[in-house]
Protein backbone atom coordinates (compact mmCIF):
# COMPACT_ATOMS: atom_id res chain seq x y z
CA UNK A 1 0.00 0.00 0.00
CA UNK A 2 2.92 2.49 -0.38
CA UNK A 3 0.75 4.81 -2.81
CA UNK A 4 -1.01 7.74 -1.08
CA UNK A 5 -4.87 7.45 -0.15
CA UNK A 6 -7.64 9.55 -1.72
CA UNK A 7 -7.52 13.00 -0.90
CA UNK A 8 -10.29 12.19 2.14
CA UNK A 9 -8.02 9.48 3.82
CA UNK A 10 -4.89 12.18 3.02
CA UNK A 11 -7.19 14.80 5.18
CA UNK A 12 -7.69 12.54 8.23
CA UNK A 13 -3.68 12.17 7.51
CA UNK A 14 -3.09 15.41 7.30
CA UNK A 15 -5.69 15.78 10.56
CA UNK A 16 -3.07 12.85 12.53
CA UNK A 17 -0.28 14.98 11.72
CA UNK A 18 -1.51 17.99 13.53
CA UNK A 19 -2.65 16.00 16.60
CA UNK A 20 0.97 14.41 16.53
CA UNK A 21 2.61 18.34 16.68
CA UNK A 22 1.11 18.72 19.81
CA UNK A 23 2.39 16.01 21.57
CA UNK A 24 5.41 14.44 23.29
CA UNK A 25 6.67 12.00 20.90
CA UNK A 26 8.37 9.98 23.70
CA UNK A 27 5.71 9.97 26.39
CA UNK A 28 2.43 8.49 26.59
CA UNK A 29 1.15 6.44 24.21
CA UNK A 30 2.43 8.27 21.69
CA UNK A 31 5.79 7.34 22.75
CA UNK A 32 4.76 3.53 22.79
CA UNK A 33 3.19 3.64 19.41
CA UNK A 34 6.69 5.43 18.17
CA UNK A 35 9.30 3.05 19.97
CA UNK A 36 6.86 -0.01 18.56
CA UNK A 37 6.04 1.07 15.09
CA UNK A 38 7.83 4.15 13.80
CA UNK A 39 6.88 2.78 9.96
CA UNK A 40 3.40 2.39 11.07
CA UNK A 41 3.28 5.85 13.14
CA UNK A 42 5.16 7.42 9.92
CA UNK A 43 2.57 5.41 7.28
CA UNK A 44 -0.53 6.71 9.23
CA UNK A 45 1.16 10.18 9.24
CA UNK A 46 1.83 10.60 5.72
CA UNK A 47 -2.00 9.26 4.99
CA UNK A 48 -1.07 5.83 3.19
CA UNK A 49 -2.74 4.09 6.01
CA UNK A 50 -5.34 4.71 8.40
CA UNK A 51 -5.06 3.37 12.05
CA UNK A 52 -7.73 1.42 14.37
CA UNK A 53 -10.12 3.96 16.29
CA UNK A 54 -8.64 2.72 19.65
CA UNK A 55 -5.05 4.23 18.36
CA UNK A 56 -6.66 7.39 17.37
CA UNK A 57 -8.67 7.68 21.03
CA UNK A 58 -5.33 7.07 22.98
CA UNK A 59 -3.75 10.00 21.34
CA UNK A 60 -6.66 12.23 21.82
CA UNK A 61 -6.57 11.06 25.66
CA UNK A 62 -3.16 11.96 25.65
CA UNK A 63 -4.22 15.15 24.14
CA UNK A 64 -6.16 15.77 27.21
CA UNK A 65 -3.40 14.67 29.55
CA UNK A 66 -1.41 17.64 28.33
CA UNK A 67 -3.93 20.42 27.55
CA UNK A 68 -6.87 19.63 29.62
CA UNK A 69 -10.31 17.16 28.88
CA UNK A 70 -12.38 20.35 27.07
CA UNK A 71 -10.00 20.29 23.68
CA UNK A 72 -9.44 16.64 23.88
CA UNK A 73 -13.27 16.25 23.93
CA UNK A 74 -13.73 19.00 21.19
CA UNK A 75 -11.60 17.03 18.95
CA UNK A 76 -13.18 14.00 19.27
CA UNK A 77 -16.32 14.23 17.54
CA UNK A 78 -13.91 16.26 14.40
CA UNK A 79 -11.46 13.55 14.66
CA UNK A 80 -14.08 10.52 14.66
CA UNK A 81 -16.04 11.86 11.38
CA UNK A 82 -12.41 12.43 9.81
CA UNK A 83 -11.60 8.48 10.33
CA UNK A 84 -14.73 6.90 9.19
CA UNK A 85 -14.45 8.88 6.39
CA UNK A 86 -10.67 7.84 6.02
CA UNK A 87 -11.70 4.23 6.17
CA UNK A 88 -14.60 4.23 3.96
CA UNK A 89 -12.11 5.86 1.60
CA UNK A 90 -9.44 3.15 2.02
CA UNK A 91 -11.92 0.22 1.66
CA UNK A 92 -13.26 1.76 -1.51
CA UNK A 93 -10.08 0.56 -2.65
CA UNK A 94 -9.93 -2.75 -5.14
CA UNK A 95 -8.52 -5.93 -3.27
CA UNK A 96 -9.04 -4.51 0.53
CA UNK A 97 -11.33 -7.46 1.73
CA UNK A 98 -8.68 -9.90 0.95
CA UNK A 99 -6.65 -7.69 3.11
CA UNK A 100 -8.91 -7.05 6.12
CA UNK A 101 -10.15 -10.24 6.63
CA UNK A 102 -6.66 -11.59 6.59
CA UNK A 103 -6.46 -8.76 9.59
CA UNK A 104 -9.64 -10.22 11.05
CA UNK A 105 -8.12 -13.91 11.56
CA UNK A 106 -5.15 -12.66 12.96
CA UNK A 107 -6.84 -10.59 14.95
CA UNK A 108 -9.14 -13.27 16.10
CA UNK A 109 -6.31 -15.66 16.99
CA UNK A 110 -4.51 -12.71 18.80
CA UNK A 111 -7.48 -11.93 21.23
CA UNK A 112 -7.97 -16.50 21.19
CA UNK A 113 -3.85 -15.90 22.65
CA UNK A 114 -4.75 -13.19 25.09
CA UNK A 115 -7.57 -15.18 26.60
CA UNK A 116 -5.44 -18.32 27.39
CA UNK A 117 -2.36 -15.52 28.22
CA UNK A 118 -5.09 -14.31 30.98
CA UNK A 119 -5.72 -17.54 32.45
CA UNK A 120 -1.72 -18.70 32.18
CA UNK A 121 -1.44 -15.58 34.56
CA UNK A 122 -3.82 -16.21 37.13
CA UNK A 123 -2.88 -19.30 37.17
CA UNK A 124 0.63 -17.99 37.93
CA UNK A 125 -1.09 -15.15 40.34
CA UNK A 126 -2.61 -17.95 42.57
CA UNK A 127 0.66 -19.75 42.86
CA UNK A 128 2.59 -16.55 43.40
CA UNK A 129 5.29 -17.14 46.50
CA UNK A 130 6.25 -13.33 47.20
CA UNK A 131 4.18 -10.28 47.35
CA UNK A 132 6.82 -8.68 44.21
CA UNK A 133 5.96 -11.38 42.20
CA UNK A 134 2.19 -10.92 42.90
CA UNK A 135 2.78 -7.44 41.90
CA UNK A 136 3.99 -8.23 39.13
CA UNK A 137 1.94 -10.71 37.61
CA UNK A 138 -1.17 -8.33 38.63
CA UNK A 139 0.45 -5.83 36.36
CA UNK A 140 1.08 -8.40 33.80
CA UNK A 141 -2.70 -9.48 33.93
CA UNK A 142 -4.20 -6.06 33.58
CA UNK A 143 -2.35 -5.88 30.57
CA UNK A 144 -3.08 -9.06 29.25
CA UNK A 145 -7.08 -8.46 30.11
CA UNK A 146 -6.93 -5.03 28.41
CA UNK A 147 -5.56 -6.81 24.92
CA UNK A 148 -8.44 -9.01 24.91
CA UNK A 149 -10.55 -6.07 25.20
CA UNK A 150 -9.24 -4.34 22.64
CA UNK A 151 -8.87 -6.60 20.26
CA UNK A 152 -12.53 -7.33 20.53
CA UNK A 153 -12.89 -4.15 19.62
CA UNK A 154 -10.74 -4.41 16.62
CA UNK A 155 -12.22 -7.60 15.82
CA UNK A 156 -15.91 -5.58 15.67
CA UNK A 157 -14.31 -2.43 13.61
CA UNK A 158 -12.92 -4.69 10.99
CA UNK A 159 -16.58 -6.91 10.56
CA UNK A 160 -18.35 -3.69 10.54
CA UNK A 161 -15.89 -2.24 7.59
CA UNK A 162 -15.97 -5.93 5.67
CA UNK A 163 -19.89 -6.32 5.96
CA UNK A 164 -19.91 -2.43 4.06
CA UNK A 165 -17.86 -3.60 2.06
CA UNK A 166 -19.86 -6.81 1.25
CA UNK A 167 -22.78 -4.42 0.61
CA UNK A 168 -20.82 -3.03 -2.45
CA UNK A 169 -19.73 -6.53 -4.14
CA UNK A 170 -16.34 -5.30 -4.17
CA UNK A 171 -15.26 -9.18 -5.14
CA UNK A 172 -16.88 -8.41 -8.76
CA UNK A 173 -19.45 -11.90 -8.06
CA UNK A 174 -22.53 -11.73 -6.83
CA UNK A 175 -23.09 -14.06 -3.66
CA UNK A 176 -25.62 -16.92 -5.18
CA UNK A 177 -28.51 -17.15 -3.23
CA UNK A 178 -29.12 -20.80 -4.46
CA UNK A 179 -26.72 -23.54 -5.60
CA UNK A 180 -22.88 -23.20 -6.38
CA UNK A 181 -21.48 -20.24 -5.99
CA UNK A 182 -20.17 -18.57 -10.11
CA UNK A 183 -16.92 -17.61 -10.55
CA UNK A 184 -14.66 -14.98 -9.11
CA UNK A 185 -12.44 -12.86 -11.60
CA UNK A 186 -9.27 -13.43 -11.35
CA UNK A 187 -8.78 -9.17 -11.15
CA UNK A 188 -10.78 -9.14 -8.09
CA UNK A 189 -8.69 -10.86 -6.31
CA UNK A 190 -5.37 -9.94 -7.09
CA UNK A 191 -4.05 -8.75 -3.55
CA UNK A 192 -4.74 -11.72 -2.48
CA UNK A 193 -1.60 -13.30 -0.43
CA UNK A 194 -0.61 -15.54 1.98
CA UNK A 195 -2.42 -14.85 5.31
CA UNK A 196 -1.47 -14.76 8.93
CA UNK A 197 0.08 -12.54 11.76
CA UNK A 198 2.81 -10.88 9.84
CA UNK A 199 0.59 -10.49 6.84
CA UNK A 200 -1.13 -6.63 7.62
CA UNK A 201 2.54 -5.17 8.38
CA UNK A 202 3.58 -5.67 4.30
CA UNK A 203 2.70 -3.23 1.60
CA UNK A 204 3.61 -0.62 4.07
CA UNK A 205 0.81 -1.21 5.98
CA UNK A 206 1.25 -0.61 9.98
CA UNK A 207 2.72 -3.28 12.23
CA UNK A 208 2.23 -4.43 15.03
CA UNK A 209 1.08 -1.35 16.87
CA UNK A 210 -2.16 -0.76 14.31
CA UNK A 211 -3.27 -3.69 12.39
CA UNK A 212 -0.77 -6.35 13.10
CA UNK A 213 -2.12 -9.12 15.56
CA UNK A 214 0.10 -7.80 18.19
CA UNK A 215 -0.53 -4.22 18.57
CA UNK A 216 -0.46 -2.29 21.58
CA UNK A 217 -4.37 -2.14 22.95
CA UNK A 218 -3.78 -0.28 25.34
CA UNK A 219 -5.36 0.94 28.63
CA UNK A 220 -6.22 5.00 29.35
CA UNK A 221 -3.08 5.77 30.19
CA UNK A 222 0.33 4.05 30.52
CA UNK A 223 -0.35 4.25 34.36
CA UNK A 224 -3.87 2.64 34.27
CA UNK A 225 -2.23 -0.74 33.18
CA UNK A 226 -0.80 -0.99 36.14
CA UNK A 227 -4.31 -0.32 38.22
CA UNK A 228 -3.82 -3.63 39.65
CA UNK A 229 -0.77 -3.95 39.99
CA UNK A 230 2.42 -1.63 40.97
CA UNK A 231 0.68 2.16 40.15
CA UNK A 232 2.64 4.05 37.40
CA UNK A 233 4.20 1.05 35.69
CA UNK A 234 4.90 1.81 31.76
CA UNK A 235 4.32 -0.22 29.29
CA UNK A 236 7.66 -2.59 28.63
CA UNK A 237 8.55 -5.13 25.87
CA UNK A 238 7.44 -7.58 28.93
CA UNK A 239 3.94 -7.10 28.81
CA UNK A 240 3.10 -6.08 25.49
CA UNK A 241 1.97 -7.86 22.74
CA UNK A 242 4.99 -8.71 21.07
CA UNK A 243 4.55 -11.37 22.70
CA UNK A 244 3.55 -12.95 26.56
CA UNK A 245 5.49 -11.26 29.30
CA UNK A 246 8.33 -13.18 31.40
CA UNK A 247 4.89 -14.34 34.14
CA UNK A 248 3.28 -15.51 30.86
CA UNK A 249 6.44 -17.16 29.19
CA UNK A 250 7.14 -19.31 32.33
CA UNK A 251 3.32 -20.37 32.57
CA UNK A 252 2.13 -23.70 31.49
CA UNK A 253 0.44 -23.23 28.14
CA UNK A 254 -2.86 -24.33 27.91
CA UNK A 255 -3.65 -26.75 24.94
CA UNK A 256 -4.81 -24.65 21.84
CA UNK A 257 -7.62 -27.02 20.77
CA UNK A 258 -9.02 -26.43 24.19
CA UNK A 259 -11.21 -23.94 25.26
CA UNK A 260 -12.72 -22.63 27.98
CA UNK A 261 -16.15 -23.32 28.38
CA UNK A 262 -17.13 -20.61 29.37
CA UNK A 263 -18.23 -17.11 28.37
CA UNK A 264 -17.44 -15.73 31.41
CA UNK A 265 -14.47 -12.88 31.85
CA UNK A 266 -12.13 -13.56 35.30
CA UNK A 267 -12.70 -10.11 37.64
CA UNK A 268 -16.38 -9.20 36.18
CA UNK A 269 -18.95 -8.26 38.89
CA UNK A 270 -20.66 -11.06 40.60
CA UNK A 271 -24.11 -9.33 40.63
CA UNK A 272 -24.13 -9.34 37.30
CA UNK A 273 -26.15 -11.98 35.38
CA UNK A 274 -24.41 -15.48 35.70
CA UNK A 275 -23.20 -16.49 31.87
CA UNK A 276 -24.24 -19.83 30.59
CA UNK A 277 -21.49 -22.55 30.31
CA UNK A 278 -21.34 -24.09 27.33
CA UNK A 279 -21.62 -27.58 26.38
CA UNK A 280 -18.27 -29.01 25.38
CA UNK A 281 -18.28 -30.57 22.19
CA UNK A 282 -19.12 -34.40 22.22
CA UNK A 283 -16.64 -37.28 20.92
CA UNK A 284 -16.13 -37.52 17.49
CA UNK A 285 -18.39 -39.77 15.40
CA UNK A 286 -17.72 -41.30 12.21
CA UNK A 287 -18.11 -39.13 9.33
CA UNK A 288 -21.58 -39.06 7.53
CA UNK A 289 -22.51 -39.96 3.87
CA UNK A 290 -24.20 -37.15 1.82
CA UNK A 291 -24.62 -34.82 -0.55
CA UNK A 292 -21.67 -32.54 -2.17
CA UNK A 293 -21.24 -29.27 -0.96
CA UNK A 294 -23.37 -26.38 -2.92
CA UNK A 295 -26.02 -28.66 -3.86
CA UNK A 296 -24.43 -31.04 -6.03
CA UNK A 297 -25.67 -34.47 -6.50
CA UNK A 298 -25.02 -37.24 -4.78
CA UNK A 299 -22.02 -39.06 -5.37
CA UNK A 300 -20.79 -41.72 -6.48
CA UNK A 301 -19.61 -44.49 -3.88
CA UNK A 302 -15.71 -44.74 -5.39
CA UNK A 303 -15.78 -41.11 -4.83
CA UNK A 304 -15.27 -41.48 -1.11
CA UNK A 305 -17.03 -40.13 1.78
CA UNK A 306 -18.28 -36.62 2.72
CA UNK A 307 -19.57 -34.87 5.22
CA UNK A 308 -23.68 -33.63 5.99
CA UNK A 309 -25.05 -31.98 8.90
CA UNK A 310 -26.50 -34.47 10.96
CA UNK A 311 -30.45 -34.43 11.97
CA UNK A 312 -30.16 -32.35 15.01
CA UNK A 313 -31.26 -33.53 18.35
CA UNK A 314 -33.53 -32.13 20.78
CA UNK A 315 -30.40 -31.43 23.10
CA UNK A 316 -29.02 -29.24 19.79
CA UNK A 317 -31.92 -27.43 20.24
CA UNK A 318 -32.73 -26.94 23.69
CA UNK A 319 -28.54 -25.57 24.10
CA UNK A 320 -29.37 -23.10 20.85
CA UNK A 321 -31.88 -21.78 22.27
CA UNK A 322 -30.07 -21.12 25.90
CA UNK A 323 -27.35 -19.63 24.69
CA UNK A 324 -29.34 -16.73 22.65
CA UNK A 325 -31.65 -16.13 25.34
CA UNK A 326 -28.30 -16.11 27.73
CA UNK A 327 -26.80 -13.50 24.54
CA UNK A 328 -29.80 -11.41 24.69
CA UNK A 329 -29.30 -11.30 28.57
CA UNK A 330 -25.52 -10.29 27.85
CA UNK A 331 -26.85 -7.50 25.68
CA UNK A 332 -29.14 -6.10 27.54
CA UNK A 333 -26.82 -5.83 30.52
CA UNK A 334 -24.32 -4.11 28.29
CA UNK A 335 -21.78 -7.11 28.97
CA UNK A 336 -20.77 -7.23 24.85
CA UNK A 337 -17.47 -8.58 25.55
CA UNK A 338 -18.87 -11.63 27.08
CA UNK A 339 -21.54 -11.60 24.19
CA UNK A 340 -18.73 -12.00 21.79
CA UNK A 341 -17.06 -14.52 23.77
CA UNK A 342 -20.03 -16.36 24.04
CA UNK A 343 -20.52 -16.06 19.87
CA UNK A 344 -17.00 -17.41 19.76
CA UNK A 345 -17.46 -20.30 21.41
CA UNK A 346 -20.42 -20.90 20.10
CA UNK A 347 -19.02 -21.01 16.51
CA UNK A 348 -16.82 -24.00 17.70
CA UNK A 349 -20.23 -26.33 19.07
CA UNK A 350 -20.84 -29.44 16.43
CA UNK A 351 -21.58 -28.85 13.14
CA UNK A 352 -25.16 -29.84 13.57
CA UNK A 353 -26.13 -26.90 15.42
CA UNK A 354 -24.41 -23.71 13.68
CA UNK A 355 -28.03 -23.73 10.97
CA UNK A 356 -30.26 -23.92 14.22
CA UNK A 357 -27.76 -20.94 15.39
CA UNK A 358 -28.14 -18.73 11.88
CA UNK A 359 -31.79 -19.45 12.17
CA UNK A 360 -31.79 -18.08 15.73
CA UNK A 361 -29.17 -15.28 16.45
CA UNK A 362 -29.88 -11.87 14.82
CA UNK A 363 -28.25 -10.73 11.06
CA UNK A 364 -25.30 -9.19 13.41
CA UNK A 365 -24.88 -11.77 15.43
CA UNK A 366 -24.95 -14.34 13.11
CA UNK A 367 -22.21 -12.61 11.00
CA UNK A 368 -20.08 -12.39 14.09
CA UNK A 369 -20.21 -16.05 14.65
CA UNK A 370 -19.79 -16.97 10.64
CA UNK A 371 -16.41 -14.98 11.12
CA UNK A 372 -15.57 -16.60 14.12
CA UNK A 373 -16.67 -19.80 12.05
CA UNK A 374 -14.09 -18.95 9.28
CA UNK A 375 -10.73 -19.21 11.61
CA UNK A 376 -11.56 -22.55 12.72
CA UNK A 377 -9.44 -25.74 11.33
CA UNK A 378 -10.05 -26.45 7.62
CA UNK A 379 -11.29 -29.58 8.58
CA UNK A 380 -14.13 -28.56 10.87
CA UNK A 381 -14.93 -25.39 8.20
CA UNK A 382 -16.12 -27.55 5.60
CA UNK A 383 -18.37 -29.50 8.04
CA UNK A 384 -19.90 -26.49 9.11
CA UNK A 385 -20.33 -25.45 5.49
CA UNK A 386 -21.55 -28.62 4.73
CA UNK A 387 -24.13 -28.43 7.35
CA UNK A 388 -25.60 -25.04 6.32
CA UNK A 389 -26.06 -26.67 2.48
CA UNK A 390 -27.69 -29.03 3.64
CA UNK A 391 -30.51 -27.18 6.30
CA UNK A 392 -30.97 -25.05 2.85
CA UNK A 393 -28.34 -22.18 3.43
CA UNK A 394 -26.15 -22.73 0.32
CA UNK A 395 -25.48 -18.56 0.65
CA UNK A 396 -24.17 -18.52 4.08
CA UNK A 397 -21.81 -21.64 3.11
CA UNK A 398 -20.60 -20.12 0.21
CA UNK A 399 -19.68 -17.22 2.01
CA UNK A 400 -18.22 -18.75 5.24
CA UNK A 401 -16.33 -20.80 2.44
CA UNK A 402 -14.85 -17.86 0.93
CA UNK A 403 -14.16 -16.23 4.03
CA UNK A 404 -12.40 -18.53 5.75
CA UNK A 405 -10.12 -19.50 2.14
CA UNK A 406 -8.20 -16.62 3.31
CA UNK A 407 -5.78 -18.08 5.51
CA UNK A 408 -2.53 -19.25 4.02
CA UNK A 409 -2.54 -21.77 1.26
CA UNK A 410 -0.52 -24.02 2.36
CA UNK A 411 -2.72 -24.90 5.40
CA UNK A 412 -5.57 -25.75 3.32
CA UNK A 413 -3.57 -27.86 1.20
CA UNK A 414 -2.08 -29.75 3.94
CA UNK A 415 -6.00 -30.10 5.46
CA UNK A 416 -6.76 -31.15 1.93
CA UNK A 417 -4.02 -33.76 2.30
CA UNK A 418 -5.87 -35.13 5.45
CA UNK A 419 -8.97 -35.19 4.40
CA UNK A 420 -7.57 -37.89 1.61
CA UNK A 421 -5.95 -39.61 3.82
CA UNK A 422 -9.27 -39.65 5.70
CA UNK A 423 -11.50 -40.86 2.66
CA UNK A 424 -13.37 -37.79 2.92
CA UNK A 425 -12.88 -36.91 -0.79
CA UNK A 426 -15.43 -34.83 -1.28
CA UNK A 427 -14.67 -32.95 1.72
CA UNK A 428 -11.02 -31.92 0.23
CA UNK A 429 -12.55 -31.04 -3.24
CA UNK A 430 -15.22 -28.39 -1.32
CA UNK A 431 -12.05 -26.68 -0.10
CA UNK A 432 -10.29 -26.93 -3.11
CA UNK A 433 -12.92 -25.68 -5.28
CA UNK A 434 -13.42 -22.30 -2.59
CA UNK A 435 -9.85 -21.49 -2.63
CA UNK A 436 -9.86 -21.96 -6.52
CA UNK A 437 -12.61 -19.62 -7.00
CA UNK A 438 -10.81 -16.66 -4.78
CA UNK A 439 -7.84 -17.18 -5.05
CA UNK A 440 -5.28 -15.80 -7.79
CA UNK A 441 -3.19 -18.60 -9.42
CA UNK A 442 -0.46 -18.28 -8.14
CA UNK A 443 -2.02 -18.59 -4.64
CA UNK A 444 -3.97 -21.37 -5.72
CA UNK A 445 -0.97 -22.62 -7.13
CA UNK A 446 0.76 -22.60 -3.50
CA UNK A 447 -2.11 -25.13 -2.22
CA UNK A 448 0.26 -27.97 -3.93
CA UNK A 449 3.25 -27.50 -1.88
CA UNK A 450 2.49 -29.35 1.05
CA UNK A 451 2.91 -32.97 -0.76
CA UNK A 452 2.74 -31.71 -4.26
CA UNK A 453 2.88 -35.74 -5.74
CA UNK A 454 -0.46 -36.07 -4.22
CA UNK A 455 -2.18 -32.61 -4.14
CA UNK A 456 -1.37 -31.81 -7.74
CA UNK A 457 -3.66 -33.36 -9.41
CA UNK A 458 -6.40 -33.04 -7.01
CA UNK A 459 -5.52 -29.86 -7.89
CA UNK A 460 -5.66 -29.36 -11.35
CA UNK A 461 -9.06 -31.56 -11.33
CA UNK A 462 -10.65 -29.44 -9.34
CA UNK A 463 -9.59 -26.75 -11.26
CA UNK A 464 -10.80 -28.27 -14.65
CA UNK A 465 -14.50 -28.98 -13.07
CA UNK A 466 -14.39 -24.87 -12.23
CA UNK A 467 -13.44 -23.87 -15.98
CA UNK A 468 -11.35 -24.59 -18.78
CA UNK A 469 -9.74 -20.98 -17.60
CA UNK A 470 -8.77 -22.02 -14.28
CA UNK A 471 -7.32 -25.09 -15.60
CA UNK A 472 -5.01 -22.82 -18.11
CA UNK A 473 -3.94 -20.42 -15.61
CA UNK A 474 -3.56 -22.80 -12.94
CA UNK A 475 -1.35 -25.24 -14.65
CA UNK A 476 0.55 -22.18 -15.43
CA UNK A 477 0.80 -20.92 -12.09
CA UNK A 478 2.12 -24.78 -11.53
CA UNK A 479 5.21 -24.82 -14.14
CA UNK A 480 6.17 -21.09 -13.34
CA UNK A 481 6.26 -21.98 -9.66
CA UNK A 482 8.47 -25.54 -10.26
CA UNK A 483 6.02 -27.11 -8.73
CA UNK A 484 5.21 -29.11 -12.09
CA UNK A 485 7.46 -29.73 -15.45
Amino acid sequence: MAEQLTAVAGEFGSYLDGLLSRLDQNAGWCGVFWHRDPDGMRACREGREVPPWDVVDALLRDLAATYGSVPALAERERARALHTAALTAYDARPGVHDILTRRLHATLRERHDADEREAALTHHLSEARTEAEAEALRVDLAWARDTRHRATARCAELRDRLARIDRSEPWGARVPEQGAPGRLSHASTSVLGPGGPAEPAEQGAPGRSFHGPTSPLVPDSPAEAAEQGAPGRAPSPAMSDFGPGRAAAEAPAKPRKRRRGSARFAGLDDETPAPLSLPGTPQATPDLRGARFAGAEAETEAEGEGTVGAVPHPDDHRAVAQAVAHLAALRAAGRSGEAYTLLAEAARWPAVRIPLLADALTHADWTTLRWEAAALPPEQLVTAATALTAAGRPGDAYRLQREGAARPPEETGAAVARLQEEGRTRDARTLLDACLRTRTPEDAARLATPDPDRLTPLLLEAAAHVSDDHHRDLLHALRAAGITP
